[in-house]
């Protein structure tokens, strides 16, 4: 077997990270992993050819030496954050591909109008929007409203830093029952002199498209529907399921000429809302970077990490093989979380169409455990180290803070 370049990841600490760590050394890729802390879990897989712990300050000051003292040829990154950077720097850095997206195109995907507005020119439905302005009467805007509405930050990472100074949580999305409520939303920003947009309720649940680009052109596809979510009306994919590929083959077309448009390179998550009664599609964005149901793309055979460091790196242009649409995927942690909110917090539920349905899901929750379709986000028979450390550091957290244990294990090297 030929030894292939080494690539680094910025960013293990999640099951995201994980799965691409699993992924590209289930390939033979040779991967340095960077995690906030030595408790990241993917610094504790099998699959990690080495770690370290992520240095305070910009990429740009420490980047570099990594790269030369690793002989990486590829980087990945994780987080928005590390995304936004790394558009800044060069393509390539002492000879190491930089394997994420540039600033033209992530730009785009960041801004939730700019998305929509290029969505709604190719014919893809979207939720009706307004954008509040200063100036606008918006008593007289909130009355028009058809409710309940969603309220989200367009570029949630570009108003960050502005809500942080004036002492406010970032809320990604939050509901809106009636105009009283959405006035009460919209008030609490009138010290920033920006608001997040206002949009329509779209019925269904979530459908992901998941698509590696090069020049225009998909190069792997792979989909799934959301069954729960953590909140449970909406927010971080807790279980879902793969579909095959031959359905939603019209909104794959769109989707994949969305991309084509913002001139994509690398892999993308195209998200819609979808109501299988009607049959309907209302896009909600477009997610530029690793996917949190990225786990069960890599169990079903749908591998992008690999997908761009073989083309990339290698130069391999043959297509990929098809994948298994059997399989599904659930996130243990925030499943649990959101059975207990259904079995003894349903009042803090904020989606009005939300339907509890307690004892079903508790029922569905304990037969997973015995499903053999079933697959885990952390959880691996093959790689046990970073389901261990990930429960070694949810007992840390139960403990009283006097009786808490520092580090986890071995510490890698600093970077």
């Amino acid at each position: 077997m030929k030894t292939l370049p080494p690539a680094i990841l910025l960013g293990i600490d999640t099951p995201i990270g994980l799965s691409v760590v699993r992924e590209l050394g289930g390939h033979g890729v040779p991967v340095h992993g960077i995690g906030r802390s030595a408790a990241a879990i993917g610094a504790h897989s099998r699959f990690v050819a080495d770690s370290s712990v992520r240095v305070p300050g910009p990429l740009a000051d420490w980047l570099p030496a990594l790269i030369r003292r690793t002989g990486a040829k590829a980087l990945f990154a994780i987080s928005e954050g590390d995304l936004i950077e790394l558009a800044a720097m060069p393509e390539e850095i002492e000879g190491c591909r930089i394997l994420t997206p540039r600033t033209p195109q992530l730009a785009i995907v960041l801004d939730k109008r700019e998305t929509l507005r290029r969505a709604r020119a190719l014919g893809l439905s979207v939720p009706e929007s307004w954008q509040p302005r200063t100036g606008e009467d918006f008593t007289r805007e909130a009355a028009a409203r058809p409710y309940p509405v969603v309220v989200k930050w367009p570029d949630p990472m570009a108003v960050a830093a502005l809500l942080e100074q004036r002492g406010l949580e970032l809320v990604k999305a939050e509901f809106a029952r009636d105009a009283d409520a959405l006035l009460a939303i919209l008030a609490r920003y009138a010290s920033l002199g920006v608001w997040p947009i206002v949009q329509g309720y779209c019925p269904g649940r979530g459908l992901g498209q998941m698509i590696h680009m090069e020049a225009g052109r998909a190069t792997l596809c792979f989909q799934h529907v959301r069954l729960h979510e953590w909140p449970p009306e909406g927010g971080v994919s807790t279980l879902c399921a793969a579909e095959p590929i031959e359905r939603h083959q019209a909104q794959m077309a769109l989707s994949e000429a969305l991309l084509a448009g913002i001139g994509w390179e690398g892999p993308a998550m195209v998200e819609y809302r979808h109501d299988p009664v009607t049959g309907r599609y209302w896009l909600m964005e477009i997610n530029g970077r690793f996917w949190g149901s990225l786990p069960l793309a890599r169990a079903c055979g749908a591998h992008f990490a690999w997908e761009s460091y073989r083309r990339r790196i290698l130069g391999e242009h043959h297509e990929a093989g098809p994948y298994r649409a059997s399989l599904r995927a659930r996130y243990m942690i925030p499943e649990t979380r959101r059975l207990i909110r259904l079995l003894f917090q349903r009042g803090r539920i904020a989606d009005p169409f939300f339907e509890p349905r307690p004892i079903g899901d508790l029922f569905a929750w304990l037969s997973g455990f015995l499903d053999p379709r079933m697959r885990y986000y952390v959880f691996s028979a093959a790689d046990p180290g970073p389901f261990l450390a990930d429960m070694r550091a949810a007992f840390r957290k139960l403990l009283p803070r006097g009786k808490r244990v520092s580090g986890a294990g071995p510490h890698p090297r600093s970077a």
